[in-house]
């Protein structure tokens, strides 16, 4: 139990690094932001390659999961930092893709 709650850190800290280095990469690049804000983004998502490599389990099975923890996190980024608020959906499809992140890393095999 304490691996897998090591595992769901790893991806939480992991989403954060990518929506927000994309983040800030987008408020560069898109709404005119400093440079600074875009080199920052840059090192951010740069953390991000290197969170998943403290996984326990092997790339690919870490990463097909980190995309089902990224849309869950994304939607949210979306209704905390931009205001718009997830219609059912965006939480259907997220809840399908958490059940799908519970079968690729957590399954007994």
């Amino acid at each position: 139990m304490i691996l897998m709650g090591k595992s769901i850190a790893l991806f939480v800290v992991a989403a954060f690094c990518e929506i927000g280095g994309g983040y800030l990469v987008w408020q560069w690049w898109r709404n005119g932001a400093s440079w600074f804000v875009g080199a920052l983004g840059a090192a951010v998502l740069i953390l991000y390659g290197i969170v998943p490599t403290y996984q326990p389990a092997h790339f690919g099975r870490v990463y097909a999961a980190y995309g089902g923890i990224f849309v869950l996190l994304s939607v949210l980024w979306g209704w905390t930092i931009d205001g718009i608020a997830p219609d059912r959906f965006d939480l259907i499809g997220a809840t399908m893709c958490l059940a799908g992140v519970a079968v690729i890393m957590y399954w007994p095999r």
